[in-house]
């Protein structure tokens, strides 16, 4: 099969089309034909080597962990599934078991999702049947953007129509936590480029704060003396949110998704979750965002362009 492989880490540059065996199930898993795959900056903080003191990876590695597809082969004991399901969903690189865990049990783990085959654990609640009304590459941009969009909506305190600030809100979590916010009746404020205030406000943000042109701090307190109820970083790195949780009144949140993690004692770091029906639930209520797309020969490119280019949404790669 073709799959996008890196035999070391570094930057995008070191990934490569290579033909490499097809992954075969094991007991408990299904192998499963890719129709298209996600992008997420988790792949480059992996990729780089960042992480290799406790997520150290094994060469060869294929990226990738949002996907959606059909199942082809099933391995013994599998029932949830059979082939020509077609399905959706995440799994982790297995080398990331540990991080898998804090995501679901059981743990959802993969060969890599940028590959024509990848094979996955099936009774892991972070996979699910595809639904219909969801195209390929529609159901490949919900599953990371909309399991770390949930938790994060189950962990605001906020009440209909208080203030909540979402940094980052144009990104692919963006276009998940937003709605949901705005579903919660919660006065969405996010912040996001002059560009993309459009974008944002059709998500279901009630006010877009331009970064580029405003202190995002300044122009909160100025629009909200009082303090927002909630800031919700999705964006910013994490150990920089000290002088931006300013905004909050006493007694508000902060939370936090983004790397490096600040400190868990001033600033809860909420992480991606699944619960079985959370991707059912997540395929009615999210609204069906314009992903870019790309071939799985133009996957090299895709990963430069999350890498070095202001993305809006997510970047999906078809197979």
């Amino acid at each position: 099969m073709h799959a996008l492989v890196a035999r070391q880490y570094g930057e995008p540059d070191v990934l490569a089309l290579e033909e490499i065996p097809i992954p075969e199930p094991g007991p408990g898993q299904i192998q499963v034909r890719i129709a298209a795959t996600a992008l997420n900056p988790a792949d480059l903080r992996l990729l780089s080597g960042v992480l290799r003191g406790s997520v150290p990876l094994t060469f060869p590695h294929v990226p990738g962990s949002d996907f959606a597809g059909t199942v082809t082969v099933t391995g013994p004991g599998v029932t949830r599934f059979a082939p020509g399901d077609n399905v959706f969903g995440l799994g982790l690189p297995r080398p990331t078991a540990a991080m898998a865990e804090i995501v679901c049990t059981p743990p959802s783990l993969t060969t890599g999702t940028m590959a024509e085959y990848a094979v996955f654990d099936a009774d892991a609640p972070a996979i699910a049947p595809r639904p219909a009304h969801l195209d390929p590459v529609a159901a490949a941009s919900i599953p990371m953007a909309g399991l770390t969009a949930l938790p994060l909506l189950r962990a605001l305190k906020a009440e209909p129509g208080d203030p909540v600030l979402v940094i980052g809100a144009a990104g692919g979590v963006g276009t998940a936590a937003v709605p949901l916010m705005a579903a919660a009746k919660l006065h969405v404020i996010g912040t996001a480029r002059p560009e993309d205030e459009e974008f944002v406000r059709d998500l279901g943000a009630a006010e877009v704060i331009g970064y580029r042109d405003v202190d995002t701090v300044a122009e909160t307190l100025r629009r909200h003396p009082g303090g927002v109820a909630a800031l919700v970083n999705l964006a910013m790195p994490g150990d920089r949110l000290t002088e931006a949780a300013r905004v909050v009144r006493p007694g508000g949140q902060v939370l936090n998704i983004a790397y490096p993690q600040p400190d868990p004692a001033v600033i809860e770091t909420v992480f991606t979750a699944a619960r079985h029906g959370d991707l059912a639930d997540l395929a009615t209520r999210l609204p069906l965002v314009p992903v870019r797309h790309y071939p799985l020969r133009e996957a090299v490119r895709a990963y430069a362009d999350l890498a070095g280019t202001h993305v809006r949404g997510k970047l999906v790669v078809t197979v």
